[in-house]
């Protein structure tokens, strides 16, 4: 194993004294291309070029002698400490940091970023990436070959943001561009580069706060929202326990893109937003989606309606991962379940109607649970009953994606 395994995180400034001292003692040096091209790097130290940091990683694990590893920014933010510390290679490693790579992209856009989510965009993760800048009003997306600025514009077709685009940072070549969304696909990218994604609606915490990212505290407590905040005037189908038990089914989180189908007064798609989701909330009536939009814009949430009838509607909608079906029957259930959600909750009036739709979810491959929700409102002052709502929540789970 390495004598000593030092990280230096460069940021284009001059090395600092503890990053010469180690380069300077270095038997081995791993980095990029423009890392080992340093002066400070010894002539005689042996070189890899980093590109899978865990064969590097068994290389410096068989090294005998001293090593450093050289990384842009801050190789703790999501950088290569975390794989050089894995347990597989025993490594300990002491760690010089540079200006994050998400630090200098705000500071060449003049932007505060305690208020920022910071996203991580693989091939593999960009839709989950491009969920995030939906959902949010300013996020950092650390770009990777395959999933860049021109796929992030594409894949935000309908949602209008601004992205600033930071190219090779702290290098000779570096460059910032600001463009809109719908833009950045007309355009050749160089890597790495960062984008800063911002737009949207205003919300109350966004001038700053006590935590990080986006402050859950913003907005009122609890799940769900008093009738009254809606207007007072729901549908059967949106209902306070129907809704909460319809969250809970689903559990959109961070990261997923929502379908409301039928949104009625937006209280749905509301709470969906207010647990991180991107949504997109459909109905065929323009009222439903003028009340959707106007409840999200006074809690400052960030969310598409969309205005048409289902299942057409939904032909060129982005791929969901949880779906609500507040309206259409077993036709649109049918639809949803065609674009494979991982998970699928509606409701029906009747016990022959949940039975149609449980056997259509089966039909397509999901395991379906059904329970009938009674709910009683009382008036507290006489203890009368005021109001009472039955219904069947049905609910489809896709074994073959586990949630």
């Amino acid at each position: 194993m390495a004598d000593r395994v030092t990280v230096i995180g460069w940021d284009g400034s001059p090395p600092s004294d503890a990053a010469r001292a180690a380069l300077g003692a270095a038997t081995l040096v791993a980095g990029a291309a423009h890392h080992l091209a340093l002066p400070e790097v010894p002539a005689g130290a042996e070189r890899i070029r980093l590109g899978s940091v865990a064969l590097a990683a068994r290389r410096i694990a068989a090294h005998r002698g001293t090593a450093v590893v050289l990384a842009d920014g801050d190789p703790g933010f999501f950088g290569v400490v975390r794989t050089l510390r894995a347990p597989e290679f025993g490594l300990e490693v002491e760690v010089v940091p540079g200006v994050s790579s998400v630090a200098a992209a705000f500071a060449r856009a003049g932007m505060p970023w305690d208020d920022a989510q910071v996203v991580v965009a693989h091939p593999r993760t960009l839709r989950r990436a491009v969920n995030v800048c939906r959902a949010h009003t300013k996020v950092a997306v650390l770009t990777s070959p395959g999933a860049g600025p021109a796929e992030l514009g594409l894949l935000m077709d309908g949602v209008h943001r601004t992205f600033v685009i930071c190219e090779e940072l702290g290098t000779t070549r570096e460059r910032v561009t600001v463009v809109t969304s719908d833009k950045a696909a007309d355009h050749t990218w160089r890597d790495p580069n960062i984008v800063i994604v911002v737009g949207g609606r205003a919300g109350a915490a966004d001038s700053g706060g006590w935590l990080a990212g986006r402050d859950p505290s913003s907005g009122p407590r609890g799940w769900s929202l008093p009738a009254g905040e809606y207007g007072g005037d729901l549908g059967e189908g949106e209902r306070e326990p129907l809704r909460i038990s319809q969250l809970a089914r689903l559990g959109p989180r961070v990261g997923d893109l929502v379908w409301d189908i039928g949104c009625g007064s937006g209280a749905f798609a509301t709470e969906a937003a207010r647990a991180g989701a991107a949504v997109i909330a459909v109905d065929r009536d323009p009222g439903a989606c003028a009340r959707t939009d106007a409840t999200a814009r006074r809690y400052g949430l960030q969310l598409q309606t969309v205005h048409g009838t289902a299942p057409h509607i939904l032909e060129n909608l982005p791929e969901p991962d949880v779906v609500r079906v507040g309206g259409g029957g077993a036709a649109v259930v049918s639809a949803v379940a065609d674009r494979r959600p991982q998970r699928i909750v509606t409701h029906a009036a009747t016990r022959d109607g949940a039975e149609l739709i449980g056997r259509n979810l089966a039909e397509h491959g999901y395991r379906v649970e059904c329970a009938l929700l009674q709910s009683v409102e009382l008036d507290t002052r006489a203890w009368t009953e005021k109001e009472r709502s039955v219904a069947f929540l049905l609910s489809g789970v896709l074994p073959a994606r586990g949630n």
